[in-house]
């Protein structure tokens, strides 16, 4: 016999999972001490937000199902946020809550879990795939066994079980899970249609989603835009999915996106293929009717939001991207293989790449740095590979229009549920799965305000995280929003802002403060050689307008 909280580590465990992220309670209590007697290390996080944060960015690189742990009230619904994010990144990730009691559930209970109190189960329902109670033993295997293959399976995504402290401790006899692999069909029936569209267009351009990432299709499209010599722009959230120095990258379209995109895409594109993306407001911003395409080519795993951006006829592939891409590329007659190189010098005649353009008010004596030149700077700095976790806000627009990606799948961003700060905790958990990548975050002070303490987990853990951080004592992309829009902003500015570098280093991590790209630059590398966390703030102009203007 095993106790179900044994259990729980025991399936996990053999899962691949190699840590787990939480902040102790008393409902939660023999999670954490199985957790040590299988020799499975609990990362203590500042807040559960940051720990559900920390188990997505694990999943993002260990791909498998990150764990993130919390007790019963409050630290159930602090880890909703982190479950919102991860369902927007499509994660597999498990958010284990507890109860203080089953059996004396519908008395006065402190941090009541159920309908009694706070009901945990309804609260998790709309931001994962799976929330459900485990209020019996004889009903855990089952449950536990949904949860993972909802989790796992076709579309990931979070999943949430609650289970009762007495729950916890019954015993059950020990049982075995087999997860497969997908639930959902792998190849289109669209393949066939969409063929001799590709075959007919004569101005194609592709843009790519956060779906690419989900997938792993990377080489995938690749081989796609090859093979038809066919432009790539990617979306905010489909940055780092194709490498911006590819002859075929038009890079980002959208806000954050480049003169060059908006050009190709104004000069009479005649066939869209979206690769998973949803069109969103953030990644269709500066795009007008005069810019339709005669078709698009949908590829995603569901029909939600088909047509609903782009009112065009559309052929909708639906199911696996990874693998309808390849399907599609090996239909394709050997004539239609073209050589790409001479396609996209056609396009470089036409439409030259200019640097983009910024403003700054700030004079040669300022003791502030334009953010482009900054963002610029920290490429040039930064390893070619670093994996970069951008947050929400200006300084991640300014990365998606001025940050080359030498290797797809080492910049991260999410243009759907948006939560700030996130970032610092994604970077943490990366690095835990990944400990020899070079992992790092870019966020703002905003950012740093509502979840900098996450900065200590790494520091207790040794987790060698570069939080870099572009410091204007502002809210800069609502600031300079409601500016342009209403003429004036209103609670965006703080009054007194952070000092970035005093409030690292009182959390124990090495710190630097940097007004120049020299200074940026001596900082990289003296954090690249320190062996633990480090913090780089840039003290950047805070009149400088940020390329997120074209949304309302």
């Amino acid at each position: 016999m095993t106790t179900i909280a044994s259990a729980v580590v025991h399936h996990i465990k053999k899962l691949g999972v190699t840590h787990v992220f939480g902040i102790p309670g008393k409902s939660i209590v023999p999670l954490v001490i199985e957790c040590e007697k299988q020799s499975l290390p609990f990362i203590l996080s500042r807040h559960e937000s940051g720990a559900g944060f920390q188990a997505s960015g694990y999943a993002i690189k260990n791909q498998t199902i990150g764990v993130a742990i919390g007790t019963s009230g409050p630290g159930g619904t602090n880890l909703i946020t982190a479950a919102g994010q991860a369902k927007a990144f499509h994660l597999p990730v498990l958010f284990i809550t507890g109860h203080p009691s089953m059996k004396h559930t519908g008395r006065a209970l402190a941090q009541d879990s159920t309908a009694f109190g706070t009901d945990m189960v309804k609260l998790f329902e709309p931001v994962t795939k799976f929330s459900a109670r485990v209020e019996r033993s004889d009903v855990f295997p089952m449950y536990l066994r949904h949860a993972l293959e909802q989790s796992l399976t076709g579309v990931k995504g979070p999943v949430h079980l609650s289970i009762p402290l007495d729950v916890l401790l019954e015993e059950i006899v020990p049982f075995d899970i087999s997860i497969p692999k997908t639930s959902f069909p792998l190849i289109s029936t669209g393949i066939s249609d969409a063929l001799p569209i590709i075959e007919q267009a004569k101005r194609p351009v592709m843009i790519l989603g956060k779906g690419v990432h989900a997938s792993l299709a990377y080489e995938e499209v690749r081989a796609l835009a090859e093979t038809w010599g066919i432009p790539v722009v990617t979306t905010p959230g489909g940055k780092g999915t194709f490498p911006t120095l590819h002859p075929l990258s038009l890079n980002s379209f959208g806000l954050g996106g480049t003169q060059q995109a908006e050009a190709y895409l104004r000069s009479g594109v005649d066939l869209i293929l979206v690769i998973g993306s949803r069109l969103n407001d953030m990644s269709t911003a500066g795009f007008t009717e005069d810019m339709y395409p005669e078709h698009v080519i949908h590829f995603d795993y569901e029909s939600h939001y088909i047509q609903k951006s782009l009112p065009v006829p559309t052929c909708f592939i639906q199911g696996d991207i990874k693998q309808n891409i390849c399907e599609l590329v090996k239909a394709s007659s050997s004539e239609q293989k073209m050589k790409y190189k001479e396609t996209f010098e056609q396009i470089a005649a036409a439409y030259e790449a200019e640097a983009p353009q910024y403003h700054s008010e700030a004079g040669a004596d300022s003791p502030f740095i334009s953010a482009v030149e900054a963002i610029r700077t920290l490429r040039a700095a930064l390893p070619m590979d670093t994996v970069v976790f951008g947050d929400e806000g200006s300084h991640s627009f300014y990365a998606i229009q001025n940050f080359d990606i030498y290797k797809p799948g080492t910049f991260f961003f999410d243009a759907a549920f948006g939560t700030m700060g996130y970032s610092l905790s994604y970077a943490i958990g990366a690095k835990v799965a990944s400990p020899s990548d070079t992992i790092a975050c870019i966020c703002g002070d905003g950012s740093l305000f509502m979840h900098g303490t996450e900065i200590s987990t790494a520091v207790n853990q040794n987790i060698a995280v570069l939080f870099i951080v572009l410091n204007n004592s502002r809210l800069d992309m609502v600031d300079k929003g409601m500016s342009n829009h209403f003429g004036k902003s209103i609670g965006s500015v703080y009054d007194i802002g952070v000092h970035v570098q005093k409030f690292a280093e009182s959390l124990g991590a090495n710190a630097f403060r940097c007004q120049t790209s020299e200074e940026i630059m001596l900082s990289v590398h003296e954090a690249l050689t320190h062996n633990g966390p480090s913090v780089i703030e840039i003290m950047v102009d805070p009149y400088e307008v940020p390329p997120t203007l074209l949304r309302g």
